[in-house]
C-alpha cells in the first residue's frame, strides 16, 4: 500500500512548464529528444545508490497549468535531473536528492542553486522546508548528502558553486557544438513569410471612428508650467515646462494569453507583429542550474508569441550559431523552437560579439519585416573574446563601433532595432552590457538571482507584445517672440534644439501600450511692459505611426501660458514639474555615484547619494508625501548600500546602478536584483500588460489561477502619481 501510494505521489509531481504541440509532420528522434528533456525522474531518498527508485510512469502526467508533454514510450524510461537534464543512472556515484515535493534532481546540481540563496523547489515552485547544503568532499565520497533546514544559518565555507554538469552517458547528448560545425547559408533570407491581412479601407475607416469615439485609443498629450503665474517686470532664464506622453491603452487582444494554440488569429487586428531574436550565452559558464533555467525561460516566451509572430535562437559561447531561422510560431514553429532550445547543452568561452553579429544579420537579411523587432541578449560572463583586461581597464572596446547601422539606429526614424540586455549573475560584464543596450535604444536588467530570468523575459516580452504608437516625434515651437528654447531633459532619448532656439524636437521612437514618457524644457521667461494677462510660451505637437493600420497620426497639444500680473504673489510649484526634477536629478546623482565608485572612491560615492537624498526630502512634491519621492529615497538607500565597499559594488553595485540608469534614461521597466515586483521606482515604468505577462509566468510555474492577484499588483505598480 504504501509503495503504491509513494507511486501516485511521484507521478502527480511531474509539473514541468514545457509544452511540445503534436504535427502530422513530427519525426520520431525529434519527439525522442523532446522527451528526454522533459521527463524527470524521482528517487526516495537522497544516496548515491538509487536501486530503490520507483519506476517512471509511461505517460507524462499533463501539468496544473494546462501545458502538456509528449507523450513517448521510450523517452519516459530515462531518468533525467530537472537541473542539467543529465541521466540519472545507477552507479554512476552521483548522490541522488529528493526533495519533499517528491522532485528529484542530482545532488550537486541542487546544492549549486541552494547556494544562489533560492529555497523553492525548480520545477513545482514549492516552498522548501529543508534545504540542501553542499558538505565536505569526504561525506560525498561516503554518499552522504547534507541537509540544512531553512531557518538555520548557511556556512558558506560548507558550499561549492559548481561550473560543470554531472558527466552524461554518450548517448544521451546532444551537443551544440555539432551545429557549430555545420555551414550556415551565406544569407539568412530564409524568414517564413508574414501572413498579415491587409486592413481595408473599410476597416481603416472603422478604426478612425473607433479612434474618435475611444479617447483611450489615441495618445495623451499634456503640458504643465513650473509656475502659474510670474510677474510682468520680472524675467526668468530658466523656466521649466514638463510634457507630459502617455500611450494607448492596449486592446483586448493585447491582454489575452497571446500563445495559446486555440486562440483565433484576430491578433493581428489588435497590436503589431513582432520579429525577435534571442541571443543566448551556452558557455561553459551557465552550466547546471542556469542553463535549465534558461530553456525554461526560453519556452515561456515561444509559448507567449503568437502565430502572427516570428522568432529566430542564436547560441554563442566560444563563436555562434543561428540555430533556426525567423519563423512563424504557429504550432509547427514552437515545437521546432522547442526542441532547438531543449538541445543546448554549455561548453566553451564566451563571445558576445559575435552572437550580436549573427543576430543582426538575421535582422538585415530577413525578407520581409515585421513592424516591430527587436533583439533579446543574455550572458552571464566577460567577453572573452572582445574584452581584454579588467572593467575599470583602458583603453576599452567601442560596442557601438561592432553593431551594425541597423541595430544602431543610424536613421532619423529611431532605432530600428533595440537590444534588450540581461546581464546574469555576479560575474557579467555590466558596463559592456549596458554599452550595448544604450548604443541600440534598448534597456539593460540585471538577474541578480537565477530563478528570476522567467520573470524577466516575462516582463521585456510584455511590452514588445503590445506595442501601439511606432516612431513618434514631440515638435516643440516658441510662440512669444522673444522667447528662446534653453535647454531639453528627455535622458538617452535624442533631442535637437535647432539654431535660432525657436524650435526643436524629441525623437520618442516606440512606445508600449499605457507606457507614460515625461521631459522638461528649459525656456526663458522675458519681462513685458505692455499691460497684458498672459504670455504663450510653447506649443507642442505629437506626430506618430499606428502600427495596425499604418497611417500617421498628429496630435495638437494645448498652448502653455502663464498669468503675468503686475505683482504676483506667492509661487506654487507644480508638483507635477517638481516630480520629474526629482526623478532627473537623482538619475544624475546615481550617475555621479558610479563614476566616484569606478575610480574607487565608494565613500564619495555613498556622500552623493545621501546628498541627493536630503536634497530631495526638502521638495515640493516630497513634502506633499509624493509616492515617487518616497521610491526614489528608497532605491537611492540600496544603492548606497551595495556601494558601500569594493566588493559588493564589484559583485552587484555596478549592474544594479547601470539598470537603475538605463530604466530611467528610457523611462522604461527594467529587472534589477532578484526580483521583479519590488518598490522600488522600477516599477513605476512597468505597464499593465508587463503585469499580465509577469504574473503569467508566475502561474506557469505554481500552476494556480492568478486572476484576483493580477488586479492587485496592476494597482500596487502605480507608484508615480499620474499628472492631473
Amino acid at each position: 500500500m504504501e509503495s503504491k501510494w509513494r507511486k501516485a505521489k511521484v507521478a502527480l509531481g511531474l509539473n514541468l512548464c514545457v509544452y511540445v504541440p503534436r504535427t502530422s509532420d513530427d519525426s520520431p528522434p525529434s519527439l525522442e529528444a523532446a522527451g528526454r528533456f522533459s521527463d524527470v525522474s524521482s528517487t526516495s531518498s537522497v544516496t548515491g545508490n538509487p536501486d530503490s527508485r520507483p519506476a517512471m510512469p509511461t505517460t507524462p502526467i499533463p501539468s496544473s497549468s494546462g501545458l502538456r508533454l509528449p507523450k513517448n514510450g521510450s523517452g519516459s524510461l530515462k531518468r533525467t535531473c530537472a537541473i542539467c537534464l543529465a541521466t540519472m543512472t545507477p552507479g554512476d556515484g552521483l548522490a541522488i536528492f529528493t526533495a519533499e515535493c517528491s522532485h528529484a534532481f542530482h545532488f550537486q546540481c541542487i546544492a549549486s542553486n541552494v547556494k544562489h540563496g533560492s529555497q523553492t523547489c525548480p520545477v513545482c515552485r514549492v516552498k522548501w522546508r529543508e534545504v540542501p547544503f553542499q558538505g565536505p568532499s569526504s561525506d560525498l565520497i561516503h554518499g552522504k548528502a547534507r541537509i540544512n533546514p531553512v531557518d538555520w544559518p548557511q556556512d558558506d565555507a560548507w558550499m561549492t558553486v559548481l561550473r560543470r554538469l554531472p558527466p552524461s552517458r554518450p548517448d544521451s547528448l546532444r551537443p551544440i557544438a555539432s551545429p557549430f560545425q555545420a555551414p550556415e547559408p551565406s544569407l539568412f533570407n530564409d524568414d517564413d513569410p508574414l501572413e498579415i491581412q491587409p486592413l481595408s479601407a473599410e476597416r481603416i475607416s472603422s478604426s478612425n471612428d473607433d479612434l474618435d469615439k475611444n479617447p483611450n485609443r489615441t495618445m495623451d498629450l499634456k503640458t504643465y508650467p513650473e509656475v502659474s503665474a510670474v510677474s510682468r517686470l520680472t524675467s526668468l532664464d530658466s523656466f521649466n515646462v514638463l510634457i507630459h506622453l502617455k500611450a494607448p491603452v492596449a486592446s483586448s487582444g493585447q491582454n489575452m494569453a497571446i500563445g495559446e494554440a486555440d486562440m483565433p488569429a484576430t491578433s493581428q487586428t489588435s497590436r503589431a507583429p513582432v520579429d525577435l531574436v534571442t541571443v543566448l550565452d551556452v558557455s561553459g559558464s551557465m552550466a547546471g542550474t542556469k542553463l535549465a533555467l534558461l530553456k525554461r525561460a526560453m519556452g515561456f516566451v515561444i509559448q507567449n508569441l503568437g502565430p502572427s509572430d516570428r522568432l529566430s535562437v542564436i547560441a554563442f559561447s566560444s563563436t555562434a550559431r543561428r540555430l533556426f531561422p525567423l519563423r512563424r510560431m504557429t504550432d509547427a514553429g514552437r515545437q521546432h523552437a522547442l526542441l532547438a532550445v531543449n538541445s543546448l547543452i554549455s561548453n566553451g568561452g564566451t563571445n558576445i560579439a559575435e552572437g550580436l553579429r549573427k543576430a543582426a544579420k538575421v535582422m538585415e537579411d530577413r525578407r520581409e519585416k515585421s513592424p516591430v523587432g527587436s533583439i533579446i541578449l543574455l550572458s552571464d560572463g566577460q567577453d572573452t573574446y572582445t574584452v581584454s583586461g579588467p572593467v575599470g581597464s583602458q583603453p576599452r572596446p567601442n560596442y557601438q563601433s561592432l553593431l551594425p547601422s541597423s541595430v544602431r539606429g543610424a536613421s532619423n526614424t529611431g532605432h530600428q532595432i533595440p537590444v534588450h540586455a540581461f546581464g546574469f549573475g555576479a560575474d557579467h560584464d555590466a558596463a559592456s552590457m549596458h554599452s550595448i543596450a544604450e548604443a541600440s535604444g534598448g534597456t539593460f536588467s540585471f538577474i541578480e538571482a537565477e530563478g528570476v530570468i522567467q520573470d524577466a523575459f516575462a516582463q521585456c516580452i510584455g511590452g514588445l507584445l503590445s506595442v501601439v504608437v511606432q516612431e513618434s516625434l514631440v515638435e516643440i515651437e516658441c510662440v512669444h517672440p522673444a522667447l528662446r528654447l534653453c535647454s531639453v531633459k528627455a535622458g538617452s532619448y535624442s533631442s535637437h534644439v535647432m539654431d535660432d532656439a525657436r524650435t526643436g524636437y524629441i525623437d520618442v521612437g516606440d512606445l508600449y501600450a499605457d507606457e507614460e514618457r515625461d521631459f522638461l524644457l528649459s525656456v526663458n521667461v522675458p519681462a513685458v511692459q505692455e499691460s497684458t494677462d498672459m504670455t504663450s510660451l510653447v506649443k507642442v505637437r505629437c506626430v506618430y505611426k499606428d502600427p495596425v493600420t499604418k497611417e500617421r497620426l498628429t496630435l495638437e497639444g494645448d498652448e502653455v501660458r502663464i498669468e503675468r500680473p503686475q505683482i504676483a504673489g506667492q509661487s506654487v510649484v507644480s508638483i507635477d514639474v517638481d516630480r520629474q526634477k526629482n526623478r532627473l536629478q537623482a538619475a544624475d546623482a546615481m550617475a555621479g555615484a558610479r563614476a566616484a565608485a569606478e575610480h574607487g572612491d565608494f565613500t564619495g560615492a555613498v556622500s552623493i547619494l545621501e546628498g541627493c537624498r536630503r536634497a530631495l526630502a526638502e521638495t515640493a512634491s516630497a513634502r506633499a508625501g509624493d509616492r515617487l519621492c518616497v521610491a526614489l529615497d528608497a532605491e537611492l538607500k540600496e544603492m548606497q548600500e551595495r556601494m558601500a565597499s569594493r566588493k559588493m559594488y564589484e559583485t552587484s553595485g555596478r549592474a544594479y546602478v547601470l539598470s537603475g540608469l538605463s530604466s530611467h534614461s528610457w523611462q522604461r521597466a527594467t529587472t534589477r536584483g532578484d526580483s521583479t515586483e519590488s518598490t522600488s521606482l522600477v516599477q513605476a515604468y512597468q505597464t499593465p500588460t508587463m503585469v499580465d505577462m509577469v504574473t503569467r509566468s508566475h502561474s506557469m510555474l505554481l500552476g494556480r489561477p492568478t486572476a484576483e492577484p493580477l488586479i492587485r499588483r496592476a494597482r500596487s505598480i502605480q507608484v508615480r502619481t499620474q499628472p492631473r
